[in-house]
This record gives C-alpha cells, sequence and structure tokens, in this order.
C-alpha cells in the first residue's frame, strides 16, 4: 500500500476529444452513407432523366470502387447503401473479368432456368452480353423499380453461383460468396417490395 493520497480522475475537457485525430466517427459515416444511398435512388427514380442514369451507372468509374467501399462496404445487405455496394462490386467485377463471368454464368444457366430468365441476358451469354446486362441493371436505380433491380441482380448471382458449383476452378468458399451476395440481394428485392428499404 502507498502512502500517497488518493486522486480523482482526471476528466477531459472537450478540448481532449477535439485533439485526437485519426479518424472519422463510424456513426458519421454509417449515417452519410445511408443518406447518400437514398438520395440516389430515390432521387434518382423521380427525376426519371437519362443522363442521371447514366452517372449512376458510371459512379464506380468516376469516382473509384474503393471510395464508393469506404462509404457503402460497412452497411448492412439489408439497406439501400448495402445494395448499392453489392450492385456497383457485382458490376466491378463482370468489368474485370468478363469472359470468366461468361464462362461461368454460360455453366449455370441450364440448372438454373428461372433465375437465367429473371436476370435478362441475352443469348448466348458471352462477356459483352453480360457487361450490357449488368448496366442495364444498375440503369434501372434510376428508371425503374429499385426492387426489380435487385431481383435482377440477384438472379444473375444465383446462376453464375450454379455455374460456379458445376466448374472445377471455383473454390466452394467462390460458390459461397456468390450465394450469399446472391441471396442478400433477393432477400433485400423481397423487402423493398414489401415496405421500402430504409
Amino acid at each position: 500500500m502507498t502512502s500517497r493520497p488518493h486522486h480523482r480522475p482526471m476528466t477531459p475537457g472537450s478540448n481532449f476529444f477535439e485533439a485526437i485525430t485519426g479518424g472519422v466517427d463510424p456513426a458519421l459515416v454509417s449515417e452519410a452513407a445511408d443518406r447518400a444511398a437514398s438520395l440516389l435512388v430515390r432521387g434518382a427514380r423521380e427525376a426519371d432523366d437519362d443522363e442521371i442514369a447514366d452517372r449512376l451507372l458510371h459512379l464506380a468509374d468516376t469516382e473509384g470502387i474503393e471510395a464508393i467501399a469506404e462509404v457503402w462496404s460497412g452497411s448492412p445487405a439489408d439497406s439501400l447503401a448495402g445494395c448499392l455496394w453489392r450492385l456497383y462490386l457485382l458490376r466491378s467485377w463482370v468489368y474485370a473479368d468478363p469472359v470468366a463471368v461468361a464462362r461461368e454464368f454460360e455453366a449455370g444457366r441450364v440448372r438454373a432456368q428461372v433465375a437465367r430468365v429473371v436476370a435478362g441476358v441475352a443469348d448466348p451469354p458471352g462477356p459483352d452480353e453480360l457487361k450490357a446486362m449488368v448496366d442495364q441493371v444498375l440503369r434501372g436505380i434510376a428508371g425503374s423499380d429499385f426492387a426489380d433491380v435487385l431481383l435482377r441482380a440477384a438472379a444473375f448471382a444465383r446462376v453464375v453461383a450454379t455455374g460456379r458449383a458445376t466448374l472445377t476452378g471455383p473454390s466452394e468458399a467462390e460458390v459461397r460468396r456468390m450465394l450469399v451476395l446472391a441471396e442478400q440481394l433477393e432477400a433485400a428485392g423481397h423487402a423493398e417490395l414489401r415496405h421500402g428499404l430504409a
């Protein structure tokens, strides 16, 4: 035991917290992500403007998928921000490796007939056709019902997951990731149909 008298703990003043650097408040980032997603989805649909649809389509190209990830990747799958993150991630993946995507889609379309039809990919589904389909889906954010956008993207991901499962190259984890993406988008699409996503 020490003979030192007990000192009351120091309580930091407001300047203490302001002086700490090294990050942004996660709650503020989350709030900004949700507001931006809501403005993009709800505002674009109300505008019904082809120029806005083009800007939405190329958002990841102009701002970078990394910038989008920084804002939306931590959002729940059943939020507008989480859905937009998944949609842009899907588009970036299709553009990054359209030949492999076409191979996986082709392998899955025989076994996932209903999903193939909902996805709306031209026949035969080559790399250019898949790019056109994913662009058409994202354009739908501004021009159609958001639930349709989500359900089409989910159907596309389900066909790809089915194709991956039949091929020898993709790992079980890759199949599972695509299936989870399909399930998340589908669940969000049904939630949007029922009561709208927050």
